[in-house]
């Protein structure tokens, strides 16, 4: 069976793209084109959309695989929230404030905050940095100063991608410690990389845009619901509102450009026709379909290292932790969230631990990761000594993100190929941004945007409002 030829009648004669993958960046790259007019066609070989930020059943619980959050500054993910009327199921704080836990302290007097007031950049964090209990007097004046050196990198220059973060932190005063209590807490979720093996580029892009750009940047938002809800059902819903064919369980076996200028999608049992095709998988899945010459150097998406994130699941049979979340010091727990209500616990309390960077960790058995970690959020959270753990699980994604190493830079390619008609997307690709939910939708916004140009198609206001307000 043939779908997506020309033929005859309006209906018909619409433009066909295929989008290969179900992700962020699939999803995204469909809902554009479909909302400029095209006909579109969106495969994923999973049961479920939303790629690597999924939900799944656990008992009574509705797990995610993993603690995500974004920022106020990542406008093209609020326009995805938006465009499938989710937003009000994952609120943005009114105001940047993380509670930091340092296992250092003497118990009362762990707590500091990293938290703005509603003054102008850099005087916003300033209050907060001046009474940051975590670092030293002299420390934090130094902190203010690479603050500074910071914002005057100009992220257009290519050399920024070569060195490594924590090299220009070290010649820019920061001690160890002002690494790990404020450069670090903020870089390892974000970046998924300690500073000294991340891209002074990616490093210093996450803090222009999120610390030192607009007060609110980095007011926190995440999902009060499962993120099942908003990336599959949700989602599902947006498409199908909009026209989209959506395939799940539906794996591509090969892409390949025809004699008369279309491109031939096969899945087993059919082959599809498209005027053009969106590769918005992973970086090696990519690899793998692209056709010959459609990139110079293809092999150079193979070099794009992967980075794992493990997070460790604890159900309580009561209430340990009344804040929302917190994060750590002095302890290999990183960052710390309630999940009780979004997972839909009736009684005790549920908490995610989320541990980015975790290479040394990912395939460490789950009673070791047992053994490692309870004891040490009794030592963080005093209500959880007495409490009973009734249920410990974990979930390891081994590729959650693209490693952002130094150097990768050059290897991350735009969303256009050599090949007419044939266009990438993914957080991998050349969004600027490392590899977030936000660099997944920018992806595809780029995509639809250079398959609208290519076929001289208006391209939706709407899609592209965030571009002015980022």
């Amino acid at each position: 069976m043939t779908h997506g030829t020309r033929s005859a009648g309006p209906a018909a004669q619409a433009r066909h793209a295929v989008v290969v993958g179900g992700g962020l960046a699939g999803v995204t790259t469909a809902l554009a084109l479909a909302d400029a007019g095209m006909r579109v066609t969106l495969l994923e070989g999973r049961p479920r959309l939303g790629g690597l930020a999924f939900s799944f059943r656990r008992g009574d619980l509705t797990v995610d695989n993993g603690q995500h959050v974004y920022l106020r500054c990542c406008t093209a993910y609020r326009w995805f929230l938006d465009r499938i009327e989710g937003a009000a199921l994952a609120p943005l704080q009114d105001r940047l404030d993380v509670p930091v836990l340092d296992l250092a302290r003497p118990e009362g007097r762990r707590l500091g905050r990293l938290r703005r007031d509603a003054l102008p950049v850099p005087l916003h964090l300033g209050r907060s940095l001046a009474t940051y209990p975590h670092l030293s007097l002299a420390d934090r004046a130094r902190v203010g100063r690479a603050a500074l050196a910071l914002k005057g990198l100009d992220l257009a220059d290519p050399a920024l991608d070569n060195q490594d973060f924590g090299s220009w932190l070290a010649a820019h005063g920061q001690s160890a410690r002002a690494v790990e209590a404020l450069w670090d807490l903020v870089g390892v979720a974000t970046l998924n990389a300690v500073a000294g093996d991340a891209s002074l580029a990616l490093a210093a892009m996450v803090f222009k845009t999120g610390l030192l750009s607009d007060p609110g940047a980095a007011d926190i938002g995440w999902a009060r619901v499962p993120l099942g809800d908003l990336h599959d059902r949700l989602a599902r819903k947006a498409l199908d509102s909009a026209g989209v064919r959506t395939e799940l369980r539906t794996r591509v076996t090969s892409v390949s450009l025809d004699e008369d200028g279309q491109w031939t999608v096969e899945v087993p049992g059919e082959t599809l026709r498209a005027d053009a095709v969106v590769l918005a998988v992973p970086q090696r899945e990519a690899h793998d379909l692209l056709p010959a010459g459609a990139l110079d150097a293809p092999e150079r998406l193979l070099e794009i290292g992967n980075a794992p994130i493990l997070n460790l699941h604890v159900v309580y049979d009561r209430k340990v932790l009344g804040r929302p979340f917190f994060t750590a010091l002095g302890s290999p727990v990183q960052w710390v969230f309630d999940r009780t209500e979004a997972s839909g616990l009736r009684e005790g309390q549920y908490l995610a631990v989320s541990q980015s960077a975790a290479q040394d960790e990912i395939d460490a058995p789950v009673a070791v990761l047992r053994e490692r970690y309870l004891p040490e959020l009794e030592r963080l959270l005093p209500p959880a000594r007495g409490a009973e753990v009734r249920d410990f699980f974990v979930t390891r994604e081994r590729t959650a993100t693209f490693a952002p190493a130094p150097g990768v830079g050059r290897l991350r390619p735009g969303a256009r190929t050599k090949a007419s008609g044939l266009y990438l997307a993914g957080a991998w690709t050349a969004t600027g941004w490392p590899a977030t939910m936000e660099s997944a939708v920018r992806s595809g916004v780029s995509a639809a945007d250079a398959v609208l140009g290519a076929l001289g198609r208006p391209r939706p206001q709407a899609l592209f409002e965030f571009e002015e307000a980022a």
